[in-house]
């Protein structure tokens, strides 16, 4: 099982990301965890990303792509895994399929939890005065301001990766204002009718792949049995070609040759004759 969570700040994405991973055996990965793991291990992904994060600089798209590339061939992710802070653009979404196509592996799913910013707002602003009331400290990220920059963030640059997998057909809108349990439920029931048809696909893949060969091996016999019979035409054609033969060698009649050359012979002859008797005459006298 292989997924991304979408959703604005404060919906949730954590929560149902850890009950995934416990039901599915899979692997949580976080873009930041995996970059400080690449650091640590001095991969060579690693050692591009320690300057650029030393220096407070963004870690280039190509960079994340690989080390996002180096962690899902590691044992713990043979079962799948859900990435956590990416993709957060479409030109990220693009090079994470073409990632997952080059190790000939799938997206199962963005499943997005859908809420309502205006009750998200509410939600922390109650939690923050909550806080206070009990004298407990508010972290700066943790405040209505710091949620409304980040959700405005939101909107611009992630947002559109919900119209990017829904043309894709991977996407699955939670609604995520109903309770914890409830959207986990929904995910689940989701993902099990997502197995469940690629199961089916399988299936009817394997039943077409029978089917072909099955009819290739037919095609093929139905050949051998036509070369049979095709080889007991010319018998039928010799028959006939020695029925013909006879017919020439024993006609009804016998051809009538005429003879030129004796006619013309004769005359010949008689021609002599004559000139001779006329000279002999001619001579007595």
């Amino acid at each position: 099982m292989r997924l991304i969570l979408l959703g604005p700040p404060g919906a949730g994405k954590g929560t149902q990301a850890q009950r995934l991973v416990h039901r599915h055996g899979i692997v949580q990965l976080s873009t930041g965890e995996m970059l400080r793991a690449a650091v640590a291990e001095q991969t060579p992904v690693g050692l591009r990303a320690k300057d650029i994060m030393a220096n407070g600089g963004l870690v280039p798209d190509d960079i994340v792509i690989g080390i996002i590339s180096d962690r899902i061939e590691q044992p713990d992710a043979a079962k799948g895994f859900i990435l956590d802070g990416f993709p957060r653009t479409v030109p990220q979404a693009e090079a994470l399929d073409s990632l997952l196509k080059s190790k000939k592996l799938k997206l199962d799913a963005a499943v997005e939890l859908r809420v309502n910013e205006s009750a998200l707002l509410a939600r922390v602003e109650a939690r923050v005065a909550q806080m206070r009331e009990r004298g407990e400290e508010v972290r700066i990220d943790d405040t209505p301001e710091v949620l409304s920059k980040r959700l405005a963030s939101y909107r611009t640059l992630t947002e559109p990766l919900v119209h990017y997998y829904s043309e894709k057909r991977k996407l699955v809108t939670i609604d995520g204002m109903m309770t914890i349990e409830h959207v986990t439920r929904e995910i689940n029931h989701v993902l099990a009718a997502i197995v469940a048809s690629d199961a089916a696909k399988k299936a009817t893949g394997k039943a077409a792949v029978v089917k072909r060969a099955a009819a290739a091996k037919k095609a093929v016999q139905k050949p051998a049995k036509s070369v049979g019979k095709a080889a007991k035409v010319p018998k039928k054609a010799t028959k006939s070609a020695h029925k013909a033969a006879k017919s020439v060698s024993k006609p009804g009649k016998k051809p009538i040759l005429k003879r030129v050359g004796k006619p013309a012979g004769r005359k010949a002859k008689t021609g002599l004759k004559a000139a001779k008797k006329v000279t002999k005459k001619r001579a007595k006298r």
